[in-house]
């Protein structure tokens, strides 16, 4: 294992024995490879994952690139079989969920009631929100990409989640500069018991998902949602984002009138 890999190897030994759930199984584990999303395929059975410590050519949504250094993040590709019906493109909202409440359990600092508990306030900034359509934000800054791929019969759902980065190894980004665990907390984070946290909690979301729907996690939807109530651009226009509709797409109030926005970019309109 390389030098640089911190807090941890994600190699079976260490990530295996603490899985809880079917996700996980099998457990495909590469040092390096170009992405993890190329390493699965409709022949394996749901739940299977597929990990690395260091992508060559690692991409997220429409096209973008995906760069952390060697063993710094959590990596990783998932097979699903969503049931007919379900759109797939709320899988990646669904697994918002998922890793907000992983992060949670599993680091301290973003536990509910840590800020009040440290003096801060109830609405700390460390609580994780998700920024639609498949982010997941710490003070406004993304530590969690998401890409849901349908292809072979499947839905491949890549994840890369910014766990041990120092400030310096991020390149510039304009409208949501990233960050990591290690940053936000001023720590180093074990990154095997986080991904089994992880694996556990996309587990959970997505059996709720299937038998019910983005309503079965509407609420919690509506608590974590980074966009709703802020001014945003939608095609260059000025609008007020009212929240991420129960089917997947964001609600804005543009010109006086509700509009779903189903699909492109949305950003924050800059401060004037």
């Amino acid at each position: 294992m390389s030098d640089a890999t911190r807090g941890g190897t994600l190699a079976p030994a260490a990530v295996e024995p603490l899985l809880r759930g079917r996700f996980g199984r099998p457990y495909l584990w590469r040092e390096t490879c170009s992405s993890t999303q190329l390493l699965l395929d409709g022949s394996l059975s749901e739940g299977a994952v597929a990990v690395t410590e260091e992508q060559t050519a690692g991409r997220g949504r429409l096209g973008r690139v995906w760069e952390a250094p060697p063993g710094r993040a959590i990596l990783f590709s998932m097979v699903l079989r969503p049931p007919a019906g379900r759109p797939a493109p709320q899988i990646s909202i669904a697994a918002g969920i998922a890793v907000a409440r992983a992060l949670e359990a599993a680091v301290p600092e973003l536990a509910p009631g840590a800020a009040v508990a440290s003096g801060g306030s109830a609405a700390s900034p460390l609580s994780p929100r998700i920024k639609w359509p498949n982010d997941v934000l710490l003070d406004g800054r993304k530590v969690c990409g998401i890409l849901a791929e349908a292809r072979d019969g499947v839905v491949v759902l890549g994840i890369g989640l910014n766990v041990n980065q120092q400030a310096g190894d991020f390149p510039p980004t304009p409208n949501y500069p990233p960050t990591s665990l290690r940053v936000a907390t001023g720590r180093e984070q074990a990154r095997a018991p986080l991904l089994a946290e992880l694996l556990w909690q996309l587990e959970q979301a997505y059996v709720a998902w299937c038998a019910g729907g983005l309503a079965a996690l509407h609420g919690e939807l509506v608590q974590r949602d980074f966009l709703a109530g802020r001014t945003v651009l939608v095609d260059g226009a000025e609008a007020t984002a009212l929240g991420i509709d129960v089917s997947g797409a964001l609600a804005v109030e543009l010109g006086g009138v509700r509009r779903l926005v189903e699909s492109g970019e949305v950003s924050v309109a800059p401060a004037t």
